[in-house]
């Protein structure tokens, strides 16, 4: 009968899910999903085949397990960093710093795009772990507005420009610097709403 970790059933799974999320999050960055086996993951790991396929039935179900998994955390960090400041333009400058840090630590994984290797259902998936993501920064900017420091413009539209300026390594990348590469960017997300920067 293989081990259990942990003092309970729930706790085992919880810690086995750990250990996988782990070695899928070092073999993503070092490999690419496209050379990415569960019995390599459950090697990596170091829990056994059959226990992986307990939990995940194949690659793309762990890769979307994973996704929800670091989406959720980082959702959590967010909202707490958010909850510390009431001034809207504040908490633009912080949801900017948390989304250019996030994207500073994260190395493009080599291989083929994700949307290439997934179903389009799984990919839809993923893609619905940044929602709340997105709900924040809506919620910072119509607060911003409606205090009168952001722009009147349609919210729909700031947040795919402020997404999209944030989505690209190339901005993490641009200076030597990075503190001073991300002021940069937060200085210029803040006057694209119209907030007066020195």
């Amino acid at each position: 009968m293989p081990k259990i970790l942990g003092e309970s059933l729930a706790e085992h799974r919880s810690q086995v899910r750990a250990k996988v999320f782990d070695a899928m999050r070092t073999l993503l960055y070092t490999r690419g999903f496209d050379a990415i086996t569960l019995s390599g993951v459950a090697s990596a790991a170091g829990v056994g085949r059959t226990a992986i396929y307990n939990h995940f039935p194949d690659r793309e179900s762990l890769l979307v397990a994973f996704v929800e998994h670091e989406t959720s955390q980082y959702v959590i960090r967010l909202r707490e960093a958010l909850a510390a400041v009431s001034d809207p333009v504040e908490a633009l400058a912080v949801f900017v710093r948390m989304q250019l840090r996030v994207l500073a630590g994260r190395h493009t994984p080599p291989g083929a795009k994700l949307n290439a290797l997934l179903s389009p259902e799984a990919y839809e998936r993923m893609a619905e772990h940044v929602d709340p993501i997105t709900a924040e920064l809506r919620s910072i900017l119509e607060s911003g507005i409606a205090s009168g420091q952001m722009v009147d413009e349609d919210v729909d539209v700031l947040i795919t420009m402020i997404t999209a300026s944030l989505a690209s390594r190339e901005v993490v990348d641009a200076g030597a610097e990075l503190d001073n590469t991300i002021e940069t960017a937060v200085r210029f997300i803040l006057r694209a709403v119209g907030v007066r920067v020195a």
